[in-house]
């Protein structure tokens, strides 16, 4: 059954050598897959994994794609916003960020950001 299976991200982008460049120097992430040409494998904690792939469509999705847990969210993001990473500022119904920061009601606190190809990633820590 699918729930006892590991599970990981697959994200777009449409430069894959700007993609290795943000991953390192932002998010200081090494692929697992140095030498392929049109994906990168990145092995991140607990044995999660996620992929890079070569394609147009990358930027193109209007929602979170990926994210990771903290236990300590601050400390993280200062951590991201001292490598230049910039996080964004929301102002929706049931989500308003304060300094890149949402406190939902159950606790739950996170941020989200872009990486160099559009896509919605966010860092968050649970209750």
């Amino acid at each position: 059954m699918l729930k006892d299976l590991s599970v990981a991200a697959v994200l777009p982008a449409s430069d894959i050598s700007r993609a290795r460049d943000f991953y390192r120097d932002k998010l200081g992430l090494e692929p697992d897959n140095p030498d392929a040409t049109d994906n990168l494998l990145y092995k991140c904690g607990n044995g999660t994994a996620f992929l890079i792939y070569q394609t147009p469509n990358a930027g193109s999705a209007k929602n979170t794609q990926m994210g990771w847990t903290t236990d300590n969210l601050d400390e993280e993001m200062a951590d991201l916003k001292s490598r230049g990473v910039v996080f964004e500022e929301y102002d929706f119904p049931g989500l308003k960020t304060e300094n890149g920061v949402a406190t939902m009601p159950d606790g739950e606190r996170g941020g989200w950001f872009l990486d160099s190809e559009g896509n919605i990633l966010s860092i968050a820590t649970m209750p």
